[in-house]
Formats: structure tokens, sequence, C-alpha cells
């Protein structure tokens, strides 16, 4: 079995969060966070399994927020 860390970014849409791996794709979603994160996982599981990744890039992606002034 492999293991890889990869990236999972969330948002909050209406009264779901929605939770995407940008390295692979998928996006799952939740009523909360933690169940948004774990369909994510098993969404993941799924794909990876079906379509294994050859060298993907798992270097640590950093996600922040920025605040940006416009007219």
């Amino acid at each position: 079995m492999k293991t890889k860390t990869l990236t999972s970014i969330l948002h909050k849409e209406e009264d779901m969060y929605v939770a995407e791996c940008p390295e692979v794709g998928t996006v799952d979603q939740g009523e909360t966070i933690e169940e948004a994160l774990a369909n994510l996982k098993e969404a993941t599981r799924l794909y990876l399994e079906e379509c294994p990744l050859l060298d993907i890039d798992t270097s640590p992606r950093f996600v922040t927020s920025i605040e940006v002034s416009y007219v």
C-alpha cells in the first residue's frame, strides 16, 4: 500500500463544505469540515486505485488567504 501527502482546499458553499485535492482533481463535499475531508479522502483513494499517479509533485503546498483592495 502506498501513502502520499496531498493538499486539500476547503471552502463553504451555501450550507455545505467543499473540499478539493488540486494535485489529483478530486472534489467532494460534506455538511461539516470533517465530513468533507473524509469524503475527499475516500474519493481520492478510489480515484488513485483506478488511475495511479506516475510522477506527481507532492512537495508541500501552502494555502493561505490574501487581502486585495480594488475599486
